[in-house]
């Protein structure tokens, strides 16, 4: 046995070559039982961000379809010529989803302001109103509240549900793709030398059917799996902080219960304006000035030739899609607790899981009838913690605790970063993302190793920007049945005028 340079250099049945082929198989089966207890994981990660998002998507989808769907019911061709506002308005909501840079406290400003401008010309049909005195009404957007308390309560609510599922979702991709480039493991010399000396050796020496110790498996998968153990922290930090998230997600941070009823909020904040169009519009000329008269014809044709008298009707309840992705938020959210529970300290018991597979050790019987490193005979080192610095007195594997693995470390600041985001996302604030299309086509594009957080490693810091947008306040699931008293308060007359001056919308160009 001179000849081989790991296994015993007594009598054995290998040679040298054969020793070196036992070599490469050791190190296979480590990353195949490393691999076959992260994939589940992985695809558990892999599959909830794709459910949830696309459960997202479908919601916003279903939305902007119910909004348009009752607003053509209800006021026909005048909305379906005019219906770019609100078209706009969710562009920008599903851009923002999908990590583009939107601010929403603005962009939801902007929308009222666009809708006061036009609603406040078709309110006020006799007057030829420039863009400067329309620039001049928007900004009398706030003190006037001629939408009612809707803007301020739908901000409110499409925030800090809006920054909730998005970075939710984004958690989920992010701990798919630490699991994946985590679970790439690829042993050192030291390790693979005792990875051969635990699972091969016992074969030159004629003891095939002799497994490893329970506890010498455990010291080898400790020392080749010492980066990966110094993971669990922050991989339980961030578990928990996921977990958080989903609980807003399941109360007065729920999405759907904000989106599905968008539509009727935004006409019953139309009714407002149009039952207090006399008081905002004298308010507004106090401050602005007076505009000047159109012509009698003009504003008489211009009332006639809209020949529309619907009035405002929401949906009833069956009619309106309350689902998407044939799921629910809530379904959704238990079962992904359930699932985030169950991956709380995967890296610190992956060493014991590996080694209670019976096919890499004989597990906690038969101390005495195992492979000890040496000889069929019981182990009699203890067991060395988890993590890097614990490795330094390791008995079976020599670890250099002063050279961390950097793909694991900065792993470990990509959760960092994200567990972050998630704090203030359960706060409320809204955090600045990368796009994830555009972090998607990054890393088909690189290739290699790269970030499990799917940025660069230089954009992977702790920094992170606020929107300087903070909600707070309680939601409640019954905002979904809205007061729509309202419609039935305008009768006939008013909803007639609004649908008949939503025509002289036209005149004007969209800002």
């Amino acid at each position: 046995g001179d000849h081989l340079k790991v296994c015993s250099q007594g009598y054995t049945c290998c040679s040298q070559e054969m020793e070196e082929k036992y070599s490469q198989q050791s190190k296979h089966d480590f990353r195949n039982a490393v691999v076959e207890l992260s994939n589940h994981l992985q695809t558990m990660f892999s599959s909830r961000y794709k459910k949830f998002d696309e459960f997202f998507k479908e919601l916003l989808e279903n939305a902007e379809k119910s909004l348009n769907d009752m607003f053509v019911r209800t006021y026909g061709r005048l909305y379906m010529q005019n219906s770019e506002l609100f078209k706009d308005l969710f562009v920008e909501l599903k851009r923002y989803y999908v990590g583009g840079n939107v601010n929403l406290e603005e962009m939801l400003n902007e929308f009222w302001a666009r809708l006061l401008e036009r609603m406040f010309r078709l309110v006020n049909p006799q007057y030829h109103f420039t863009d400067e005195y329309l620039e001049c009404v928007s900004k009398y957007t706030e003190q006037l509240k001629p939408f009612g308390d809707v803007p301020r309560k739908l901000k409110l609510q499409v925030t800090r549900a809006f920054v909730a599922a998005r970075t939710f979702a984004q958690g989920l991709a992010v701990a798919r793709d630490v699991v994946s480039k985590v679970s790439a493991v690829n042993p050192t010399p030291q390790g693979t030398r005792a990875l051969l000396k635990m699972m091969y050796c016992p074969y030159c020496r004629g003891l095939v059917s002799v497994k490893p110790c329970y506890n010498y498996c455990f010291n080898v998968m400790r020392g080749c799996l010492a980066n990966q153990g110094d993971l669990d922290a922050e991989w339980n930090i961030f578990m928990d902080s996921m977990l958080l998230v989903a609980e807003r997600l399941e109360g007065p941070f729920n999405i759907e219960s904000v989106m599905d009823p968008i539509d009727v909020k935004i006409s019953d904040a139309i009714m407002n304006m149009q039952e207090n169009s006399m008081q905002v519009s004298q308010k507004v000329f106090q401050g602005c000035g007076q505009p000047k008269t159109l012509a009698q014809g003009r504003t008489a044709r211009s009332v006639s030739e809209s020949g529309f008298s619907a009035r405002f009707r929401p949906y009833n309840p069956e009619e309106r899609p309350t689902t998407a992705a044939g799921t629910s938020l809530d379904r959704l959210v238990t079962d992904v607790k359930e699932k985030l529970k169950q991956a709380k300290k995967f890296w610190s018991s992956l060493p014991g899981n590996i080694c209670n597979d019976e096919k890499m050790s004989v597990g906690t019987v038969n101390e005495n009838e195992c492979w000890n490193g040496s000889a069929k005979s019981r182990y009699d080192f203890a067991v060395t913690g988890n993590g890097l610095a614990s490795q330094v007195n390791n008995p079976e594997v020599e670890v250099d605790i002063t050279k961390p693995d950097m793909v694991i470390r900065r792993q470990i600041m990509a959760l960092r970063v994200m567990t972050n985001k998630l704090k203030n996302a359960y706060s409320g604030n809204d955090v600045d993302f990368i796009d994830i299309r555009r972090r998607v086509s990054v890393s088909r594009r690189g290739g290699g190793e790269e970030s499990g957080s799917g940025c660069e490693p230089q954009q992977c810091s702790p920094e992170f920007e606020f929107n300087a947008t903070e909600v707070t306040g309680n939601s409640n699931k019954s905002d979904k049945n809205v007061n729509t008293s309202a419609a039935a308060r305008s009768g006939l007359s008013q909803a007639a005028l609004l649908l008949s001056l939503l025509f002289l919308a036209l005149q004007r160009q969209w800002r």
